[in-house]
């Protein structure tokens, strides 16, 4: 009786002791959770921000990502499967079938013909547009039609091709296109100058000159990696001032510009291909039915600084 009462004793002077410890061991949880916990509820950890949405004033426009290793990813995209005529854009193909006929002879020279000479000129470039009876050399002509993308010197090197290889020209062009696995991509005319009297629409297709964006994205990887003199030229000084523009665009800080080539007539609108990147990736943009030649520009400008806003940030 004597230990039971001792023990009760004990277990009387020890509650005060163990209430003490419980009351401190939630204080003590209640000040760590407040050191840890509560300054993540007064932030907010990471705020993703998407681009604000880009609206170019073009028919149809695309922009293709491929690294180093191949891989491709679209980071813009409009109406990027929509048909339209492509103006000069369409010379590009117009010097693959050239090379592939004139490889080891740009330096042979060709008389260029009045029919030639006569095709509409490209102001204010005038003094790059030829001459009835004048002598040039393939490699001339294939810097007039990449640099200033002068229309006689595509019709003159599509004559000498022709006269050479005894086939037509324009299919030669149609059948390149098909090689580079281009299936909405057509062929009438090596310049790209809209037909006489004739306006864009379904029933006159075949009278243009016409691709997709998407087609012509993969156009400009084919070139890029089989044709690569085709952009070397393209980016060229040459002897006179360019007049299309290209040389005010401006890339973010670590990009080179790759390749270039312009295109404008009345029904097309203005069309830009352009190919920038460093050692990791390039980028291929595409522009198709701006409202002007000058416009073509500031839209392919609005495209790039798009491209190099970033897409999240910490706060």
């Amino acid at each position: 009786m004597k230990k039971i009462s001792i023990l009760i004793i004990v277990i009387l002077a020890a509650l005060p002791f163990l209430y003490g410890i419980n009351l401190a061991e939630g204080r003590m949880e209640n000040y760590f959770y407040r050191q840890i916990y509560q300054p993540f509820q007064n932030k907010s950890l990471l705020k993703i921000q998407k681009k604000p949405k880009l609206s170019l004033d073009v028919r149809s426009a695309i922009s293709l990502k491929i690294n180093r290793f191949g891989r491709k990813k679209i980071l813009y995209r409009k109406n990027i499967n929509q048909p339209l005529p492509i103006a000069s854009l369409s010379k590009l193909v117009t010097a693959m079938v050239g090379l592939d006929f004139f490889k080891n002879k740009l330096s042979e020279g060709v008389v260029v013909s009045k029919k030639a000479a006569s095709q509409e000129d490209v102001p204010p470039a005038r003094q790059v547009n030829l001459k009835g009876g004048e002598r040039v050399t393939i490699r001339d002509l294939l810097e007039r039609m990449l640099i200033y993308s002068v229309n006689d010197a595509a019709s003159a090197l599509a004559e000498a091709t022709e006269s050479q290889s005894r086939k037509s020209f324009v299919s030669q062009m149609n059948k390149k296109v098909k090689e580079a696995g281009l299936g909405k991509t057509h062929f009438a005319n090596p310049t790209g100058l809209d037909p006489e009297g004739l306006s864009w629409n379904r029933k006159t297709m075949e009278d243009f000159n016409y691709s997709d964006a998407g087609d012509l994205a993969k156009l400009s990887q084919y070139i890029f990696k089989n044709y690569p003199l085709i952009f070397q030229y393209s980016l060229k000084r040459g002897r006179y001032r360019r007049s299309d523009g290209v040389s005010s665009i401006e890339l973010p800080k670590g990009e080179n510009l790759l390749g270039v080539k312009t295109g404008y007539t009345d029904e097309a609108g203005g069309c830009l291909i352009l190919i920038f990147g460093n050692e990791k990736r390039h980028i291929i943009n595409v522009i198709l039915g701006a409202p002007s030649a000058s416009s073509r520009i500031k839209e392919m400008q609005k495209l790039i600084n798009w491209l190099a806003q970033p897409t999240a940030k910490a706060s």
